[in-house]
């Protein structure tokens, strides 16, 4: 016997008699089929017992559900023991990947508040040597006697240890343990709520209605336009900005002519499939018109009540259901069969007031109609809908006995039951002696065809959510209630809030969200997860005047209509994205991306001042925080000699040092100006740490890591007497060290300074021969003013140094992006020598990243359109000058804007990019995508088939940028060249692609391209005469082919239809006579009278 166990419920749920039925635990809201854990179960076991049950543990904490997979834990237990074992790896539970299951599962997401009490008396109890902290041994046997914890979790608490040991000392206190649990699950809390962030462009946009009477419903189209019913018949089609589109009417002239009140409209719906329109009236007809010019159709009268409430549901290809509520609380139900040929056959009968007319009785007694009249409610009927998905019908009234009510359409079949109405029908006709009319009576569905949900004071509206398995309920007292359609004894939460009776209620499925207004036009914004209120929306904020009479939430327009006097609409804000398809890492620019090889992570900061961390293995989010640097971007970010500390740099100008697996700001590094931080670095000289920082205060601000310091705000040291004096006189861009003792900085005017961070004093200045040559006999003053008037960029954005030549004075020593696109290869012993240069970029864009393999053999580099470039530098520089540029090894599209950043782990064959299109892509070093962060799909890092190649990111894939290099389109090739390539002599496609290395290229102007490639007829006949081709090939010389050819057509395998036709030359031609002169006509009609 195997037994399921849900933890939420706390149920056992038999195998046998339970083999189809899917159960959900209420913290996941994740179903799972009983048949595939119990096989799952079973593979696991391996032939080790019977396995007695399966338990379900779910998380507490909704922040980490949010932040991370669904935590759920699987064990067994044997039969011959009471002590649960963990299911085998490699196993897979439906969706559910066991293997990342238990790498996403924390140890510190285990720990309650009972635990907590539970460690602090252990964390007293193993200190034994008195000192109040606890090292990495005494940690681990804590945790396993509280939690415990055996086997492979040592690794997660060894992780544990040194995110909480960030100073590195290897110890942590009680102190340090409780405050980095308390900002961990704080952050987390924060992060949700960004997540879930919704807003309104308020005030509401509002449009003057032209309605005289009040307005019954508003609902949408399928184009995304709203339409609006008056009481009065009118019909108004809005544009999703309130622009009026057009005006009519369903209540004719002749309708209205020989009445003494007006028709009364009380509701509409739309019956898209056969393009018509349906509404109900006072005069208890239900009424069908064309949608597309609201021409009469049909309609069906004669009804007992008033419809007060309509729905419609197509069931099948050629069959619909027409539902209304009325108001003695009952739900009548047309079935329609093979509907365009009914509707059809309506239509013919004689017309009531200008409309084909059908009575309720040839409904009822049709071939393809049935009419159905179910007794629901004790009170009218105040929304009804049919669901397709469940079969049913779920309608509410203000009656809180039968407050909400599922059930089905036609009922069971119940035998005993139909002879006692039968037996009634024949002697309540016997004492009456008239015929007794069946579609006119009211009947009681069977209790197991209906479920009566009990509400005090009724429900006033209500909606249903098949995917989410969520009804959401609203009434008179003011309170939301969400509820398990198949548990009507208790609702799973009751949103409070409101201070008026509820008016309106919508589940936005996709979005995760419950939409509710109540009758003072408070909007609320609800978290269908946690049932946590989002947003509140009042009448102050919104602005919306007068009585609410109807609401409607289109999904489409992402926008909620709101009807009093006047047509108003609340327009969601939306994530600015240019297009679906593209995931996003940030909703920011990215600014720069690190990966920490201790915990596996990768770290990217955005211009919002969030800092995401990500699982490189799987390529999820484990954590964020955000005001990093307050409201101020990220602009660079390193870490320490350890990696368990993370450095930013802002545009505040100040360097902040934190923890950054819970978001724990450990130290301010503060300058005496707020000039933006471009640059920093951890140095490690003369077993003293320290902090180096560059930006636009053209200074080097170098700060002391001592572990003895516990100020919160420190100063940098002071400044480097050279540096004051001789050093930059523009923005430094970046910085790079090299052992022992030396330091590289680049400017935005295109120089690089050689510093010894000894002595402090310049090595050498590494100035382009160019600008060089440019600026040779000016003074320094003209030299600035010189360079502000070139027009190319001079920046060098980034400086690397070869250390495994550092000690070779013949070799290269530092490579730098710039100036003007070029890679600079510098010496830089003597003053300094340019031993080699490379175009950085195919399309004339600047280089912004630069990283080297550990060997320095290989360089990587990023340029300003978002290709990646692979160059092979084994050996090049290495004995001096080299006039021969690199190879280049490959080279790929890897994002459409400009790339930040970019990071390289050798040991997993990996390159991380981020750019300013807000994404942080990785790539295998052959340039095959894996994916981006924050994709709903993840990958695994060892498992190639989880890679998101051979596809592409979609914004490359269709950027007209990402098409390959062509000499056309590069404008180094005629039209002509490339199509007679074959023809041409003294051709070599080796010596072109040394070509293309060593001219620079120029990015395409496809504005011009067209324009040069257009020819006129004179160069055409010029070019016709001369006959440079031997064949005639293209469209543009058909005319010549056609000239030469003989007056025959050529055969090409048979003749054609034309080709067999027989011709023949005219032999006797009939001689033409031309009509006599008009000065020879006296008489036109002299003939005739004759």
């Amino acid at each position: 016997m195997e037994d399921i166990v849900c933890d939420d419920d706390n149920r056992l749920l038999d195998t046998d008699s339970v083999k189809s039925e899917k159960f959900t635990s209420k913290s996941t809201r994740e179903p799972f089929m009983k048949e595939q854990l119990a096989t799952a179960v079973r593979h696991a076991k391996k032939g080790r017992g019977v396995v007695k049950r399966v338990r379900i543990c779910t998380t507490k904490s909704a922040a980490s559900e949010r932040l991370s997979r669904p935590l759920t834990g699987l064990s067994f237990v044997d039969s011959g023991s009471s002590r649960k074992k963990p299911l085998q790896r490699g196993l897979s539970l439906g969706n559910l990947d066991l293997n990342a299951l238990k790498r996403h599962f924390q140890i510190e997401e285990r720990i309650s508040l009972e635990h907590l009490h539970k460690l602090k008396y252990y964390f007293e109890e193993a200190d034994t040597d008195g000192s109040g902290a606890l090292n990495l041994e005494e940690f681990k046997q804590v945790l396993k006697n509280c939690l415990g914890i055996r086997g492979r979790n040592e690794e997660q608490i060894v992780a544990l240890f040194m995110k909480i040991d960030s100073s590195s000392d290897g110890e942590i206190a009680w102190d340090e343990f409780c405050t980095y649990m308390q900002l961990e699950y704080a952050e987390k809390e924060e992060a949700v709520l960004r997540d879930k962030d919704v807003a309104f462009h308020l005030p509401a946009a509002m449009g003057s209605t032209p309605h005289r009477e009040p307005i019954v419903k508003v609902s949408h189209t399928p184009d995304n336009t709203f339409m609006a019913l008056g009481q009065d018949g009118m019909v108004t089609f809005w544009s999703p900005n309130l622009d009026l589109k057009r005006t009519r009417t369903v209540v004719t002239e002749q309708q209205q002519a020989n009445r003494i009140k007006n028709k009364w409209i009380t509701d509409f719906v739309l019956m898209s499939q056969y393009n018509k329109f349906i509404i109900g009236t006072g005069d208890r007809e239900i009424q069908f018109y064309e949608l597309s010019n609201f021409e009469p159709y049909c309609q069906i009268s004669g009804f007992e009540t008033v419809p007060l409430k309509l729905d419609y549901c197509p069931t099948g290809p050629a069959e619909c259901l027409v539902l209304f509520g009325d108001s003695e609380g009952c739900v009548n139900i047309v079935v329609i069969r093979n509907t365009g040929e009914t509707l059809r056959t309506w239509k013919k009968f004689p017309k009531t007031e200008g409309i084909a007319s059908v009575n309720v009785e040839v409904v009822a007694n049709g071939s393809f109609t049935k009419y159905i009249r179910w007794k629901v409610h004790r009170d009218w009927v105040g929304q009804l809908r049919y669901y397709d998905d469940i079969r049913s019908v779920i309608s509410c009234s203000n009656h809180a006995n039968s407050a909400l009510v599922i059930g089905c359409v036609s009922g069971s079949t119940h035998v005993e039951q139909q002879l006692k109405e039968i037996s009634h029908d024949k002697s309540t006709a016997s004492k009456s002696k008239m015929p007794s009319l069946a579609y006119a009576q009211t009947r009681k569905r069977l209790d197991t065809d209906e479920t009566v949900f009990k509400i005090y004071k009724g429900v006033k509206t209500f909606d249903f959510s098949k995917e989410k398995n969520l009804i959401v309920t609203g009434g008179m007292d003011r309170i939301v209630r969400t509820w398990n359609p198949y548990v009507p004894s208790k609702p799973t939460g009751m949103l409070r809030g409101h201070n008026a009776p509820i008016f309106h209620l919508h589940i936005s499925a996709e979005e995760n969200r419950i939409f509710s207004v109540s009758t003072d036009k408070t909007v609320k914004v609800w978290d269908t997860s946690d049932q946590s209120c989002l947003i509140t929306v009042t009448a102050k904020s919104h602005k919306i005047r007068g009585d609410l009479m109807c609401c409607h939430y289109s999904a489409l327009a992402k926008s909620l209509a709101m009807v009093t006097d006047q047509l108003a609409l609340l327009q969601l804000k939306m994530k600015s994205s240019l297009n679906a398809d593209i995931v996003l890492s940030h909703k920011e620019s990215v600014q720069c991306c690190k990966y920490n090889s201790s915990f596996k992570q990768v770290i990217s900061c955005s211009d919002a001042s969030v800092v995401k961390v990500w699982d490189f293995e799987t390529g999820t989010q484990i954590f964020e925080f955000s005001g990093a640097h307050g409201d101020k971007p990220v602009t660079c970010m390193t870490f320490d000699s350890t990696e368990r500390r993370l450095i930013t740099g802002g545009r505040d100008g100040v360097l902040r040092i934190w923890n950054f697996n819970n978001g724990h700001c450990l130290k301010s590094l503060i300058k005496e100006n707020t000039e933006e931080v471009t640059d920093c670095c951890y140095v490690e000289l003369l077993r003293n740490r320290y902090v180096v920082s560059v930006g636009w205060d053209h200074r080097i601000n170098i700060y002391a890591d001592a572990a003895e310091d516990f100020h919160h705000y420190q100063s940098p040291l002071p400044k480097w007497t050279d540096d004051v004096a001789h050093g930059h006189k523009d923005d430094i861009l970046s910085v790079a060290t090299c052992p022992p003792n030396l330091l590289a900085t680049s400017a935005y005017d295109g120089k690089v300074i050689v510093w010894n961070m000894v002595s402090g004093h310049i090595y050498c200045h590494l100035v382009s021969p160019e600008l060089r040559s440019n600026t040779c006999s000016s003074s320094d003053d003209e030299d600035d003013n010189r360079l502000k008037q070139d027009t190319s960029d001079l920046s060098i954005k980034k400086v690397l140094f070869l250390k495994s030549r550092a000690g070779k004075k013949d070799a290269a020593q530092l490579i730098a992006s710039g100036p003007k696109g070029q890679i600079h290869f510098w010496n830089i012993f003597q003053g300094g020598h340019l031993y080699g240069l490379v175009n950085g970029s195919k399309k004339q864009g600047t280089v912004t990243s630069m990283i080297l393999n550990a060997s320095d053999t290989v360089l990587y580099t990023t340029d300003s359109i978002g290709f990646v470039y692979v160059w092979d530098i084994d050996g090049f520089c290495e004995d001096g000058e080299a006039p021969i540029p690199p190879a280049l090894i490959r080279d790929w599209r890897a994002h459409t804007q400009s790339i930040t950043g970019m990071d390289l782990i050798e040991e997993h064959n990996i390159v991380i990019t981020c750019a300013l299109d807000c994404t942080v892509r990785v790539w295998t070093l052959d340039g095959n995508f894996v994916g981006t962060f924050g994709q709903p799909d993840p990958w695994d890092i060892y498992n190639p088939s989880t890679y998101s190649h051979p596809m592409v990111p979609y914004d490359v894939l269709v950027d007209p940028l990402s098409m390959p290099s062509h000499p056309v389109i590069d404008r180094r090739m005629s039209v002509a060249d490339v199509v007679h390539a074959d023809s041409m002599e003294g051709s070599d496609a080796g010596d072109d692609d040394d070509d293309l290395q060593r001219r620079p290229h120029t990015a395409p102007n496809f504005s011009t391209l067209h324009s040069e490639l257009l020819v006129g007829d004179d160069e055409i006949a010029e070019e016709l005469k001369r006959q440079p081709f031997g064949k005639a090939i293209g469209k543009r010389l058909r005319h010549e082919k056609m000239m030469n050819a003989p007056n025959k057509f050529k055969d090409h395998g048979g003749p054609n239809a034309y080709q067999s036709l027989q011709c023949y030359d005219l032999v006797d031609t009939p001689e033409i006579i031309p009509p006599n002169p008009s000065a020879e006509i006296d008489d036109p009609f002299a003939d005739i009278l004759d």
